[in-house]
């Protein structure tokens, strides 16, 4: 397999899972009724997650394995990492070092101020905005991890 082939593959493997993750965590609740063996899935969501319950939402009766904020970040990462994959014209231009830590920056701000907003006491979001705004990180970083899962990182 020649260098280019192995790294759409890995672009693809790495959106891939990006998009199972975020579909697992979103179906965890209705496979909980079904099997027993979605507890690994809790277990590994409460390594990266605080999993409280009231900043988490709650499918078919049960929480999700992580918080509001966790998911937006791995949705808006599934749909970063499928979009570089996608536009092709994009994966041309690569993406230089300086540009990734730019668009990082940004992406974190709405996610920042309301993580700081919280701390400060000054304002506590709702589960849907901690999710919304999250979302442009999660997009930020699935490009980024994309990118370089194609050796387009500059």
């Amino acid at each position: 397999m020649q260098l280019a082939e192995q790294q759409r593959v890995g672009g693809w493997t790495v959106a891939a899972g990006a998009v199972l993750w975020a579909a697992v965590l979103v179906a965890a609740p209705y496979l909980a009724h079904a099997s027993g063996a979605t507890g690994v899935l809790y277990a590994v969501g409460s390594l990266i997650c605080h999993q409280q319950p009231e900043r988490s939402f709650h499918l078919a009766g049960a929480q999700l394995p992580v918080c509001a904020r966790c998911l937006g970040l791995y949705l808006g990462g599934a749909a970063g990492a499928v979009l570089w994959m996608v536009w092709s014209r994009q994966r041309a231009r690569g993406m230089s070092r300086e540009r990734a830590l730019t668009l990082l920056a940004i992406a974190a701000l709405p996610t920042g101020v309301t993580v700081a907003g919280a701390i400060a006491g000054l304002a506590d979001p709702s589960n849907a905005w901690r999710a919304a705004l999250a979302l442009p990180l999660g997009f930020a970083g699935g490009r980024l991890v994309a990118a370089m899962a194609t050796n387009h990182l500059k």
